[in-house]
């Protein structure tokens, strides 16, 4: 049922760290929009061994959750269901909790991806190739199942790292290809390529940026832009940013928590956008 404007609803970001985050900024942007006077938003500092009892401290009021690093994978056993596409990365982004008590969970970053490449005009690529390794590159991953026809490459920095993406690969009926962190200069000739990697870690490949480059994501928000990203951009390239990432999301977010749509996204993109630059 869609969020009526006067319902007293509360929403919040969990994670650890937290302090970063702009998820309070874009839902409550959001919620001014949409005119839901009523609802709050606020962010906690919580780490794996505290969810449980978080969750079990929640009243009736609460309407759902967002999740970031570490708790993606911890609050799976916690929740009644997840979607289909939370199950495809075991990932868990977004919680809400329904009329009847159940906690729901679903991964608003992969369908957050999809629409931040669409809205670029990136419906298709017959090749991409990923930086990283981590928990966002199964989920940038899982993206490209849904817009990449050919070969994806991963670059990573060990064998390990390697394995678990061609597994992902395999589960999710991707073609993968790993190679190593040294050789990641020449991902950069691909028709897209994913950086999943954290701040300063892809700065040393900006002076490898090729003349006409094609399309970069980079899923960092802060610091913006990274040096990749900066270089790319003078050089002609198409780049998207974790802030679109994280707008994309958060619109996704808003719509299964409060029943609304739509939701806004330029001015969550705006409210992110000023937030950024008062820091």
């Amino acid at each position: 049922m869609p969020a009526r404007a006067t319902d007293a609803r509360r929403a919040a970001v969990l994670g650890s760290p937290i302090g970063h985050s702009l998820s309070p900024v874009l839902h409550r942007a959001a919620y001014g929009e949409l005119g839901l006077t009523g609802w709050s938003y606020d962010r906690f500092e919580v780490d794996e061994a505290g969810l449980p009892a978080f969750f079990e401290g929640l009243g009736p009021d609460w309407a759902g959750l967002s999740l970031t690093m570490p708790l993606k994978r911890a609050v799976i056993p916690l929740l009644d269901e997840i979607s289909e596409t939370a199950a495809s990365v075991e990932a868990v982004n977004t919680v809400v909790f329904t009329e009847d008590g159940r906690r729901v969970g679903d991964n608003t970053d992969i369908p957050g991806m999809v629409a931040a490449l669409r809205e670029r005009g990136i419906e298709q690529v017959d090749s991409a190739a990923i930086l990283g390794a981590g928990a966002t590159a199964s989920s940038a991953l899982a993206a490209l199942a849904r817009v990449c026809t050919g070969e994806v490459t991963a670059y990573v920095r060990s064998e390990a790292r390697a394995a678990e993406m061609r597994q992902w690969g395999e589960r999710l009926d991707v073609e993968v290809r790993t190679a190593d962190w040294a050789d990641a200069a020449e991902a950069l000739c691909a028709p897209l390529v994913v950086a999943t990697t954290p701040a300063g870690t892809t700065d040393a490949l900006a002076a490898a940026v090729p003349e006409r480059p094609t399309v970069l994501f980079d899923v960092l928000y802060e610091p913006w832009p990274t040096a990749l990203a900066a270089r790319w951009s003078l050089a002609g390239g198409a780049v998207i940013s974790g802030l679109d990432l994280l707008v994309h999301q958060a619109v996704l977010q808003v719509e299964l928590m409060t029943g609304r749509s739509p939701v806004p996204l330029e001015a969550l993109r705006a409210a992110g956008e000023k937030a950024l630059s008062e820091r």
